[in-house]
């Protein structure tokens, strides 16, 4: 059952000069949910983020959360809000511990902790909810790339977000870490977080999303379910190619 509209879009587009990296891009996210964001590199997925959260200013196009508008507010203020989101590329603060790293997101989310010590304690909860227990006094730098995506997840839990945009938290990672996060993911959109997630691992993005979105030369190409995606010729010719598509139908049709 589909919850309320939380997250809204319209006609959101970004140019990077004569480059559209996102045309026209209508979605809705529902409260309670968790939405996959697909498409081949260049797609403009990590740009549909940046500009949500506003790292990345929107070029036009309006963007409402809960019914407010949100276009062009600074990232902290989008944080304020109930939004927060994780990072392609994880950069974790160097010189500091993993239980330090994920304090800071605390100082600035929905609820902004105005002590240092009850930072803490809510990063101590959030690293035990990411599975990292027993590594809260480990410098960063001694983190693995599995460890540190989790972390990078603590953080941003520690803002007491409504929606939660994850960007490719599961790259790199062995089948068995994967297996991993996506249990994490799940248990943080049970307790009530809603999610929208960007990811190129597909057994992973199908596995945990009610629905998708196919992003394609910064257009949104399908939405769906999972398996809609998956039987959809245009996001078949996306990623393997027209020709190989065609194929696909004229098999299909000689089945028949």
């Amino acid at each position: 059952m589909i919850g309320e509209s939380i997250l809204r879009g319209m006609n959101v587009s970004k140019y990077f000069g004569a480059l559209k990296a996102l045309e026209d891009i209508h979605f809705e996210v529902y409260r309670g949910e968790i939405l996959g964001i697909i498409g081949p590199n260049g797609a403009g997925k990590t740009t549909l983020l940046s500009v949500i959260n506003g790292t990345l200013p929107i070029t036009h196009g309006r963007i409402f959360f809960k019914e407010r508008e949100i276009t062009g507010l600074r990232p902290f203020r989008v944080a304020e809000l109930g939004i927060s989101r994780t990072f392609q590329i994880v950069k974790p603060f160097p010189g500091m511990t993993t239980l330090e790293n994920a304090a800071i997101g605390a100082l600035f989310g929905k609820t902004p902790e105005k002590k240092m010590s009850r930072a803490m304690e809510k990063a101590r909860e959030m690293i035990g909810r990411v599975a990292l227990k027993g590594k809260e006094n480990v410098l960063v730098e001694k983190l693995n790339v599995s460890e540190r995506k989790r972390l990078e997840l603590a953080r941003a839990l520690t803002q007491d977000p409504e929606i939660l945009l994850l960007d490719e938290v599961m790259a790199g990672l062995t089948p068995r870490e994967i297996e991993d996060i996506m249990a994490v993911i799940q248990e943080v959109n049970r307790r009530g977080t809603t999610i929208m997630v960007i990811e190129h691992v597909m057994k992973a993005i199908m596995g945990i999303s009610k629905r998708i979105i196919v992003l394609h030369h910064g257009q949104k190409i399908a939405e769906g379910t999972p398996d809609q995606i998956t039987e959809n010729r245009q996001v078949i010719a996306a990623y393997l190619g027209e020709r190989y598509s065609r194929r696909l139908e004229e098999m299909s049709h000689a089945g028949n």
